[in-house]
């Protein structure tokens, strides 16, 4: 059986964001082509597709760490801000943005909500069978 960890991390998360692409209730918010994906970052994203390739990105993130929560995924996802004569200094991404994909993914039965002491989001069945099916797609393409 193929993991989605046994394929290169680039080529998995753009096959799982095609995927992602094909299921209505992930889709980008209006404001999505305006907003920065972090303090740290000086512009908005360039590729028209960043939404679903961070859904996709914190999906595997999900699967690899979970349960993990949107404040754990913000130091993941941040990065060292320039600012200017001062030395760098690490900030973290934008919560709302890792907020509302994992609403999404949670609304669309990718993800849901640990019932442990841990409190996060975790992996679902449903999930799980979509990134073993984009795996297995991968495996079959090399």
């Amino acid at each position: 059986m193929a993991s989605v960890n046994d394929i290169n991390p680039e080529k998995a998360i753009n096959a799982l964001a095609g995927e992602l692409k094909k299921i209505k209730e992930i889709s980008p918010p209006e404001w999505s082509k305006f907003v920065k994906s972090g303090n740290h970052r000086m512009r908005p994203p360039a590729n028209p597709d960043w939404w679903h390739i961070r859904a996709a990105s914190v999906l595997k993130n999900i699967y690899n760490h979970g349960p993990v929560g949107v404040s754990k995924m913000r130091s993941r996802y941040g990065g060292s801000k320039n600012r200017g004569r001062k030395p760098s200094k690490f900030t973290k991404a934008s919560g709302n943005i890792l907020r509302k994909i994992t609403q999404q993914l949670e609304t669309a039965g990718l993800v849901q909500q640990s019932q442990t002491v841990n409190k996060g989001r975790i992996i679902s069945p449903k999930g799980q069978s979509l990134l073993d099916k984009t795996a297995v797609q991968m495996r079959k393409a090399k």
